[in-house]
Order: structure tokens, then C-alpha cells, then sequence
């Protein structure tokens, strides 16, 4: 359904170096990096088919996080869920919600944990049993 992802960055080193460590749990290698016409930087990370994109804001205006919006990613354990987590706030993010665990819901038991990255934007990583 999706091609890609993209969030905003008023510091783009700062997210390369938290989204190289927090997506390299999850085996996506370095951002390509990409510098475009306007002179924006643009990191993306490609894994699984999918792409995660990170932007200097081509409007110049600085980036905001979206009240409400959170990104999922997928992860192949609940142990993956917490280093997510772990190496999320060891770069320079915030845990959020409850701390990395299961949660009940309408598809059953899921182990979840939230961060915001140094922008503010959400993630959650998510792991449902097969």
C-alpha cells in the first residue's frame, strides 16, 4: 500500500545518527544520502521492500511533528522491540507511553514500544506473533 515514509529534520547529522543506529536494529544498512536540486538534504533507508526517508524541509520552514500521526515498525521479536527502544533513547530520543512490553488488543497480544525521535516525530516498534 505504501512506498515510503517521509519525516521532516530541523538537525539532519543528529537524524542520520539516531536513524542509522535505531533502523540498523531492525537491518536497514546507512541512509543513502541525497542532496536535492533546492539544496535540501535527504537521507533514505531502504529495507524489506520499504523506505524510510528523513528531509531538511524544502520550504525552508523549520520541520514539525504531525499531533496524532505514529510510524510502525516492524520487528521480528519482542527482544527486537526493546533494543529498538533501548538504542532509540541511547541516541538522543524519548520513551514515551509505557515502557516496551505487551499489550493487549483487538488482534491479540502485541509487544510494543513508543520513542520520539530528536525531532519529535513518533515511532513505535511493534511485534505481533505469528
Amino acid at each position: 500500500m505504501f512506498s515510503h515514509v517521509m519525516v521532516g529534520s530541523n538537525d539532519i547529522e543528529r537524524s542520520k545518527r539516531f536513524y542509522d543506529a535505531v533502523l540498523g536494529v531492525l537491518g536497514a544498512g546507512e541512509a543513502m544520502e541525497n542532496r536535492n536540486a533546492a539544496g535540501q538534504m535527504r537521507l533514505f533507508y531502504r529495507h524489506g521492500g520499504s523506505s524510510f526517508c528523513v528531509t531538511e524541509p524544502i520550504d525552508g520552514e523549520p520541520a514539525t511533528f504531525a499531533n496524532g500521526g505514529t510510524i510502525g515498525f516492524k520487528c521480528e521479536s519482542p527482544e527486537q522491540v526493546t533494543q529498538f527502544h533501548d538504542v532509540a533513547v541511547a541516541h538522543g530520543g524519548t520513551s514515551v507511553e509505557d515502557p516496551p512490553g505487551p499489550r493487549q488488543g483487538a488482534l491479540g497480544t502485541m509487544h510494543l514500544a513508543y520513542v520520539r525521535d530528536p525531532d519529535g516525530n513518533k515511532l513505535c516498534a511493534l511485534h505481533r506473533p505469528k
